[in-house]
């Protein structure tokens, strides 16, 4: 079954959270869901949660009696809680935090869902950075001089840029080939289009406003 949402929605995944996390996103979404342990964040901020979503391992019992009326089990293995999130949320955007701090699998297991999930449009945010998913047109307005970094999750052609320091033009990727960090923005505005694979742009956390008014 699909959960549907008209606006944004606010992800809480079970790593370290800064309260400060919680206040940037929530002038965007007007949802807040749980990924599994990503209910105790919610909880010690006393959050109000539209659902928590997972196999719920990773939630203590105080916390799943205070959720539930929201609980939506699912004890499939072979996906992670990120996952069967992505799998049964419908909204114009996902913002999600707490899964970019933490364990390194879990980080680099959520840049493969990223890649994975192409229908959803989703935005992490880090305590340095935003990630999402590049889509086939992306027209961002970063100021000048803006770190941006695009990364491959496997092939990717038909690359072209506007507005970087490195043009991405014509250059094929890969994670065990050609890569873009530390690229630069020299315009106010940039365009990236990837015709085809999975490219994921990174830029500072700063520019989370910027990023989703993209989306």
């Amino acid at each position: 079954m699909r959960t549907r949402f008209e606006k944004p929605v606010l992800l809480i995944g079970g790593g370290p959270v800064e309260r400060s996390q919680y206040e940037e996103v929530a002038r965007f979404a007007t949802s807040v869901v749980a990924a599994d342990g990503g209910a105790e964040v919610a909880a010690r901020y006393e959050l109000p949660l539209s659902a928590v979503i997972g196999d719920l391992d990773s939630v203590s019992p105080a916390v799943l009696a205070s959720y539930s009326g929201c609980l939506l089990r699912n004890s499939d293995q072979n996906t992670t809680d990120f996952e069967k999130c992505l799998a049964v949320i419908e909204a114009p955007l996902l913002i999600g935090i707490g899964f970019l701090a933490g364990r390194l699998d879990h980080e680099l297991a959520a840049m493969n869902a990223l890649a994975r999930y192409s229908t959803q449009k989703v935005v992490l945010l880090g305590a340095r950075d935003v990630v999402f998913r590049c889509p086939a047109r992306l027209e961002l307005a970063l100021p000048q001089n803006t770190r941006l970094s695009v990364f491959p999750m496997g092939p990717v052609k038909g690359l072209r840029s506007e507005g970087l320091d490195y043009t991405l033009d014509g250059l094929e990727m890969a994670p065990d080939g050609v890569i873009g960090t530390s690229n630069r923005t020299n315009r106010d505005k940039q365009v990236i289009e990837a015709a085809e694979g999975a490219l994921l742009v990174i830029v500072p956390r700063r520019h989370l406003p910027k990023v989703v008014a993209a989306l």
